[in-house]
């Protein structure tokens, strides 16, 4: 977290269960009468990076599972094309090459998957950073005393932006274990088995299980922000 939050009160990790819209007890706070640039500035942030979350799960289980199972595949029919051959026979030179071009081309675009979850995890930092210059720059002109107020139901400018940096860890330990499943299934000796155990631990994606976009923040959104349910 950057310098400028060094002053705010340390966050607790965020509960996947949003509290519960709840008219005020008191006089409403300037803040939520109207929406304020930073208001709109909020809810832009945090909708381009659920965007950013959406991508990253369609690039895991669309582009990926489709490349990673194709080369499982690929390997499976050239396994099963040589044990039906006669004994000492060996096979036809341009089938294996075939099969062998296809596999890589299907590492290559496992290759992309990775580099393009490495653009989206630097996207998600920006969006950090660019929320904690809001909260310096609001706190700066307004004081403490404002980014503290409810935005629009009872989570404050301040909460926001120091509860949603949570969100880095658990993409960043999925961009590292899709990484190293990769590296896995990169080697043609790998065994049918273990080919199998690796594509079914990239289409779980557990570290985004608990802590992921749709495991917490969309429903803490949708209740803590106006105006969040808009299309994907």
């Amino acid at each position: 977290m950057s310098s400028r939050l060094a002053s705010f009160r340390g966050p607790s990790t965020p509960s996947s269960s949003p509290v519960a819209a709840r008219q005020p007890s008191g006089p409403a706070s300037p803040s939520r009468l109207s929406e304020l640039p930073h208001h709109r500035t909020l809810r832009s942030q945090l909708l381009e990076l659920r965007s950013i979350a959406y991508e990253w799960d369609e690039r895991v289980s669309g582009q990926g599972l489709k490349a990673a199972s194709s080369l499982v595949d690929a390997r499976t029919e050239l396994d099963n094309e040589i044990a039906l051959l006669s004994v000492g026979k060996q096979p036809a030179y341009p089938i294996v090459l075939e099969k062998l071009r296809f596999m890589e081309s299907c590492i290559e675009d496992l290759r992309e998957v990775i580099k393009r979850l490495e653009r989206l995890f630097q996207k998600m930092i920006k969006i950090i950073r660019n929320l904690e210059v809001l909260l310096y720059e609001v706190h700066k002109t307004k004081g403490w005393r404002f980014v503290e107020e409810p935005l629009w139901v009872t989570w404050s400018l301040e909460k926001f932006v120091t509860k949603v940096p949570y969100i880095l860890k658990p993409y960043r330990r999925s961009l590292e274990m899709h990484t190293e499943l990769v590296e896995q299934l990169r080697p043609h000796d790998v065994t049918f088995e273990d080919s199998r155990q690796i594509i079914a631990e990239w289409q779980a994606q557990p570290h985004l299980a608990q802590g992921g976009w749709d495991a917490v923040w969309e429903d803490i959104c949708a209740v803590e922000i106006d105006r969040w349910n808009t299309p994907r």
